[in-house]
């Protein structure tokens, strides 16, 4: 029976309308988790939102009458600032809580659960004295779906809440659906006291702790989105906590359809780390969108579905240009229910960021307040228009190349998964892998990436970063791979596995593809998966034939592909993939105390192939020598 304590102290703090949305859920855990953080965090009132149109509506308009976004030119679309110093993610105080015992490795940031718990309910204690709390519910994934996962979120926040309402499908008539057997993510967040422009003041004390014994995520002293939406990254850590648990996978990818012939349309999930394309990978003119970040992927009847759990874009809009991102650039400029972040705003109520097209504004106002070309901060560097990690977010409804299957419960079968990376000098442009353990141990597990000179100071600085999720890992990184290994099994026709490389560079720094040659590695691999186009063998994996990607150039792009182009592209570069190999190894063998053996096993049988051909041809061979 429900403790009578909890329903007394929820009719009295939430009021009676309030009460009777939240007692239409039959769920007597979701009841005592509400009243705990009413009761800690002391808020002036509680709203519970049970996804009516006026309710949403109410929260935009609170957002921006409280002034944590302001209304701009264009019908619909809004802006928010985060404070100067919370513009990203805080990698250093996002702590997992973890019992006595568990150990998920050196590469994850965690601390004992019970001095978490109390240092995370002592900064919480009264924290929202003065805000008005938000109950809100969302599903991740399709409604009805056995992908999904239903959540709760509280926050005090109203731009947190409208822009959850963007992201994320509504939840309150799942909850109210499922009672009992909810099983439910936990979130709460505060972005504590704000200053006069409404944004976090004590950054110190700004922490995102997940506890994954009781799947809560607790976000406080920060309005940042990928610090505060909690459904977004923070939901990925208990999720792919949870799938490991159950035998699916919680995975960094987009999902998008390639148009084959005769109106087919073929699913591709895809895995890239930031800045190597994977946004105009999933975007492209021309194919469909399921989603562009984050998918749940399930074996069914012998095939891989995946859904989207998002609906929304929470997408870095530094870049995007009417030439290379066309369908986000249409919707950015269309009236309709958009959130611009950290961006300039003009005089005119528009907004700049930068790479947009059009000169630079000479003046507005923006993260750091009013602003001039040339403004410096207290270190005298020089203050951009927009900051580097500025955000739009929108409802994928906008798009024109939006998917219909994005909200079907079943998902989409994938029949193919892609892994990409920035490498100049040593993976060609598309390489298919042998199978699905080639393919998981060396396009995913050795996935590989240069930093730019815009993130580190120092360009070309390799880094590892298995299947595009390192930072979001919730379990071992060994027993991560083991499950992207047994994923595989017991499939009629498990999907194939691609590496792209849209990087390459010759001899004098030129990059050797074309931004556009995208489209055309994307319809080979379309083909690829339905057995319609051949390959040739290498110690990698099977790469194009010359004659085949003559053809989808003139049909793709009406562009001629010699076969120079094709030499210099798909060349094998030996001793730079036996260089490769080491650092993976070493990585594995220095970094990762769970390794599988398949990974050291995979990796040497590559090396002996590399080694074979070194000796008969050199280092640098042709693909037309191993046709």
């Amino acid at each position: 029976m429900e403790d009578e304590r909890t329903l007394e102290m929820l009719k009295v703090g939430l009021g009676e309308d309030n009460y009777r949305k939240l007692a239409k859920i039959d769920n007597p855990e979701l009841h005592q988790f509400i009243a705990t953080y009413v009761e800690l965090c002391k808020p002036d009132s509680v709203f519970v939102c049970a996804d009516s149109e006026e309710e949403i509506h109410d929260i935009r308009q609170e957002a921006i009458r409280t002034g944590e976004e302001m209304e701009l030119a264009i019908a619909g679309h809004t802006v928010h600032f985060d404070g100067y110093h919370d513009q990203a993610r805080d990698k250093e105080n996002t702590k997992f809580l973890l019992p006595d015992g568990v150990d998920l490795g050196s590469d994850i940031n965690a601390m004992e659960r019970l001095e978490g718990l109390k240092e995370i309910h002592d900064i919480l204690r009264d924290i929202m004295a003065g805000h008005q709390l938000y109950v809100r519910f969302y599903c991740l994934g399709p409604f009805k779906s056995e992908f999904s996962i239903p959540a709760v979120q509280l926050t005090d926040s109203s731009y947190v809440a409208h822009s959850e309402d963007l992201l994320y499908r509504p939840g309150y008539l799942e909850f109210v659906r499922l009672g009992k057997s909810a099983r439910f993510l936990k979130f709460v967040h505060s972005a504590g006291a704000l200053d006069s422009r409404k944004t976090s003041m004590n950054i110190a004390k700004r922490r995102v702790y997940i506890d994954l014994e009781d799947e809560v995520v607790y976000s406080v002293n920060t309005q940042y989105g990928g610090n505060s939406i909690g459904l977004k990254k923070l939901a990925m850590r208990p999720a792919i906590n949870r799938a490991s648990k159950e035998g699916w996978l919680t995975e960094h990818m987009f999902i998008m359809g390639v148009r084959g012939p005769h109106g087919r349309i073929t699913y591709f999930a895809g895995a890239f780390p930031s800045l190597c394309g994977k946004t105009a990978t999933s975007m492209l003119q021309g194919e469909t969108i399921v989603g562009d970040d984050i998918a749940y992927l399930k074996k069914k009847e012998g095939v891989i579905r995946a859904v989207n759990p998002e609906k929304g874009i929470f997408g870095i809009i530094q870049g995007v240009n009417s030439r290379d991102d066309p369908i986000i650039w249409k919707a950015l400029h269309s009236p309709g229910d958009v959130i611009f972040s950290n961006v300039l705003v003009t005089e005119e109520k528009g907004v700049y960021w930068i790479g947009k097209d059009g000169g630079v504004p000479r003046t507005g106002f923006n993260h750091s307040g009013e602003w001039q070309l040339g403004k410096k901060e207290g270190k005298g560097n020089e203050i951009l228009p927009s900051h580097p990690n500025a955000r739009f977010t929108l409802d994928m409804k906008f798009l024109e190349n939006v998917d219909s299957e994005l909200d079907n419960p079943e998902g989409v079968v994938i029949k193919g998964i892609i892994y990409g990376g920035r490498d100049s000098d040593t993976k060609v442009p598309v390489e298919e892998s042998f199978d699905w353990v080639h393919g998981v141990i060396t396009m995913g597990a050795a996935l590989e990436s240069e930093t730019t000179a815009a993130t580190l100071g120092k360009e070309g600085v390799r880094k590892i970063n298995p299947m595009s999720n390192l930072d979001f890992l919730s379990i071992p990184l060994g027993k991560y791979i083991e499950n992207h290994l047994k994923f595989g099994t017991g499939l009629k026709n498990p999907p194939r596995i691609f590496s792209v490389n849209y990087f390459l560079r010759d001899s004098a720094g030129n990059f050797m593809n074309d931004k556009n040659d995208k489209a055309v590695w994307l319809k080979w691999m379309e083909r690829r998966s339905h057995k319609e186009v051949e390959a040739i063998k290498t110690p990698t994996g099977l790469i194009p034939k010359y004659e085949d990607l003559e053809k989808l150039f003139r049909a793709v792009l009406n562009k001629e592909y010699t076969e120079e182009d094709y030499i210099k592209q798909f060349t094998l570069r030996v001793a730079e993939n036996l260089a490769k190999i080491d650092r993976v190894k070493e990585f594995y063998e220095t970094k990762v105390s769970d390794t599988p053996q398949a990974v050291f096993t995979v990796l040497e049988e590559q090396r002996q192939r590399l080694i074979m051909v070194q000796e008969n041809y050199g280092n640098y061979v042709s693909p037309f020598k191993l046709s």
